[in-house]
């Protein structure tokens, strides 16, 4: 029960009550709310029954008054004023809460429907209101009849109504305010709850969004290549011709399958590195108007099992679903390496297997072209290089001469270059390079002549950057006495003199005695064309060429002074000579029985292969000791051109061997 001080703690103007006096409120305060006081007995039937009404403290509560009945409670006595007054409260002069619980006696008074009035919309009177109203719905079904019953004077009859409206609505007004926030609360949320559903349904269930999560991120959406076509490839006519076709039938599937043929499944580019594998993918997107979908082999690598078996079908089932298409696999040997059995990696194997399944599996792989691109065929594995997976192995390899002109004149083309570059000699001298060493030779030139500060890259240029690939940058630091600068100008024109006077050796390209690298000097031969075989006659030629600088040494200086200079000559010169023996079958003694590992031979044969390899190494340095004593006088001049201007050329070597100055 509630019990409240006489005089009101609430200001009469909020209650909507200004102009009712004090003794008016109290009496009004005592007909509307229920009977105050335990003691006095409602007025006529309530709601409200008395369940139980609880003792002055807890103890009393749960055990009752034991101190009359039941066994003394010992207890530590002491003195306390608050607790006094606590207990005197009770027979003060003032309304205090009476604990008590209570309990409606039925819950039909609840259902009765709402009376008529001002309080029609029962939603949205506050609880004090309409606790209120239930309290007096038995007695009276409006405010004229609530009056009646009070007892109201006239004069204050007004004041009554105007005070009650004043009150409803504004809680009416602040109910509705509620209600709007609650609701505008109730719609974010369900957005946010959609929002959250729609989140989960797109992600694995509470997973973190790795990359792992999703297929192949970048991948899976097809590049454009406009720029790249097969005029830009040079030097692999064959790969491009083969990969031409694979164009032609994609554009024009019908023209080949109406005799019965079938779309090749893939292709594999085979070929040591930087000879243009990726470069002809890049023409084949570029000519085919089709999606064209790029993977590196590395990115089906990863550290969570299935993620890579997981990529490939992802990047399959987009091709599939933009047939016809291309799939480029770069550096295949990662993704598609023999399969075996490691207890290290016991899951190494779905990616491949995945792989082999979507190129040639149960399910048909129609209008999907793969080209797989590797520089170590070897590792690949046996399945996946079959026909019906890659029905096609392209070797691209090494430009020989003409290839090597055509890169040359398509990367001088990019530079500002002088009109007596002839490409064709450099590519004569750059035997073995590939595209790409071929594009940083270009590179390397044009660098060279900025520095200089040239308007324009001369051949001299080019053949400094060949020389810098090809032995190491120039030694210009190193100081050299004349004693030696002599010894190796005299050593590298006995090269030269060898060379110029034999019949089957390659033409000289040039000789310097500029160090360089690890040499001291060096004279570069220069093939007229990629040679595919030798004779014995050029094989012989090589080793008197490779002769000609120790004996120059020992002609010159004698055989005291010979220098460590020409092993690197010799070890050229063996090395051919034992190919003649144990290869080639150019042996009389031996004959035509090739030898594979020597050592495993027996003594004798070993002896014997000894013996016809020193003889003819003995044979070579005297063809070499006989042009050199018969072109003695040319060779001093040659050796003095040298030391005077370092380095010279094919034409200024003829030029002097002929007895014509070089100043002009």
């Amino acid at each position: 029960n509630f019990h409240i001080n006489s005089s009101p703690s609430v200001s009469l103007r909020e209650l909507g009550l200004s102009d009712i006096r004090e003794s008016q409120l109290e009496e009004l305060v005592s007909r509307l709310l229920p009977t105050l006081g335990p003691e006095e007995p409602p007025a006529g039937p309530s709601a409200w029954r008395t369940s139980h009404v609880s003792a002055d403290n807890f103890f009393h509560n749960k055990h009752g008054e034991l101190g009359v009945f039941g066994s003394p409670i010992f207890r530590r006595q002491y003195h306390s004023p608050l607790k006094e007054v606590c207990a005197e409260l009770q027979f003060m002069p003032v309304w205090i809460q009476s604990r008590g619980f209570k309990t409606l006696r039925s819950k039909t008074r609840r259902m009765e429907p709402s009376h008529e009035g001002p309080a029609e919309s029962e939603t949205y009177t506050p609880a004090f209101m309409k606790g209120l109203l239930q309290r007096e719905r038995a007695e009276a079904q409006s405010l004229d009849q609530i009056m009646k019953q009070k007892n109201l004077p006239e004069t204050q009859q007004e004041a009554f109504k105007t005070g009650f409206t004043e009150g409803f609505m504004k809680s009416q007004a602040f109910t509705q305010r509620t209600q709007d926030s609650l609701r505008r609360t109730r719609l974010i949320l369900l957005v946010l709850l959609l929002i959250g559903i729609y989140g989960l349904s797109r992600t694995p269930f509470l997973s973190v969004r790795f990359r792992t999560t999703s297929g192949l991120d970048s991948a899976v959406d097809p590049i454009q290549m406009k720029n790249v076509t097969f005029e830009h490839v040079k030097g692999a006519e064959e790969a491009k011709n083969e990969l031409q076709d694979v164009v032609e039938f994609l554009k024009n599937p019908q023209k080949f399958t109406v005799l019965g043929g079938k779309l090749p499944k893939g292709i594999l580019l085979v070929g040591p590195p930087g000879t243009g594998k990726t470069l002809l993918a890049r023409a084949v997107a570029g000519e085919a108007d089709v999606p064209f979908y790029y993977a590196s082999g590395s990115e089906f690598d990863e550290m969570f099992v299935g993620v890579g078996a997981s990529r490939i079908r992802n990047l399959f089932k987009e091709a599939k679903a933009n047939a016809p298409s291309v799939i480029f696999i770069d550096e295949l040997d990662s993704v598609g390496g023999k399969r075996i059995e490691s207890p290290m990696h016991p899951y190494s194997r779905q990616t491949i297997n995945q792989l082999l399944a979507e190129m040639d599996g149960f399910k048909p792989n129609e209008g999907v072209i793969v080209i797989g691109a590797t520089n170590f065929a070897e590792a690949l594995d046996n399945a996946l290089v079959r026909p019906g997976r890659f029905d096609m192995q392209v070797t691209v390899p090494r430009p020989d001469v003409k290839g090597r002109t055509e890169i040359l004149n398509w990367y001088l083309s990019k530079i500002k270059v002088d009109t007596a570059v002839d490409a064709e000699i450099i590519a004569r001298g750059t035997v073995g390079f590939s595209g790409a060493e071929l594009e940083n030779l270009v590179n390397q030139a044009a660098l060279k002549a900025a520095v200089d500060g040239k308007e324009m890259v001369t051949m001299k240029d080019l053949e400094f950057a060949k020389d810098k690939i090809l032995m190491g940058p120039e030694r210009k630091s190193v100081e050299i006495d004349k004693k030696n600068k002599t010894i190796t100008a005299y050593h590298e024109s006995g090269h030269a003199i060898v060379a110029y006077y034999t019949k089957d050796a390659m033409p000289i390209n040039k000789a310097t005695i500029m160090p360089r690298g690890p040499t001291l000097g060096h004279v570069s031969m220069l093939p007229e064309n990629d040679r595919w075989s030798e004779t014995r006659a050029q094989l012989l030629a090589q080793m008197d060429v490779s002769m000609g600088g120790r004996v120059a040494e020992e002609l010159i200086f004698g055989d005291d002074n010979v220098t460590t200079g020409a092993s690197s000559d010799f070890d050229g010169a063996t090395k051919i000579a034992k190919m003649m023996v144990t290869r080639f079958g150019m042996s009389d003694k031996l004959g035509v029985m090739t030898y594979g590992d020597v050592s495993k031979q027996s003594p004798e044969t070993q002896a014997a292969i000894e013996q016809e390899v020193r003889a003819l190494l003995k044979d070579s340095y005297d063809r070499a000791k006989n042009i050199l004593k018969t072109y003695s006088k040319e060779h001093k001049i040659l050796a003095d051109a040298l030391l005077r201007y370092e380095t010279l050329d094919a034409k200024e070597i003829q030029m002097v061997l002929e007895g014509k100055s070089l100043d002009h």
